[in-house]
């Protein structure tokens, strides 16, 4: 079993910033909505090799402390080109093996992004997990 995709909800008429802090920003690259699904209720973005992320265009708030994670490659300069675009960013409690901060999206959902150098509990180390979820995506 594996994570194929995370939804989160972002509110209908934020398309145009969706794309810019998803696509411009953090340089995730946009696919088709599958054919059955209303184009204009959705937004999708490719992860690596067959993960994405689905943002789900709705009248919800979203909620304060669930939360997607990232991969990267380079936690600095992820760190440093969302608070450059004005994005506050916080560290986490301390994780051994994973270096790590949050921030939140423009409509509230919360992101955290991780540099793994070893997952001492899974017996991975860093080449082992971006193998496993591809390479992440260029800015």
């Amino acid at each position: 079993m594996r994570l194929q995709h995370v939804s989160v909800v972002i509110p209908r008429g934020a398309e145009a910033p969706a794309r810019a802090f998803y696509g411009e920003l953090l340089g995730l690259e946009e696919r088709e909505v599958l054919p059955t699904l209303d184009p204009l209720s959705f937004i999708w973005y490719r992860l690596g090799k067959d993960l994405e992320l689905h943002l789900m265009l709705a009248d919800e708030t979203p909620p304060s402390r669930p939360h997607f994670c990232l991969f990267v490659d380079d936690l600095e300069v992820v760190r440093q080109r969302l608070e450059g675009a004005g994005a506050e960013t916080r560290d986490g409690t301390t994780i051994i093996g994973r270096r790590r901060f949050t921030c939140r999206d423009p409509f509230g959902n919360l992101i955290e992004f991780a540099q793994v150098e070893h997952d001492r509990l899974a017996g991975n180390d860093a080449a082992d997990l971006r193998s496993s979820v591809g390479p992440t995506q260029p800015a």
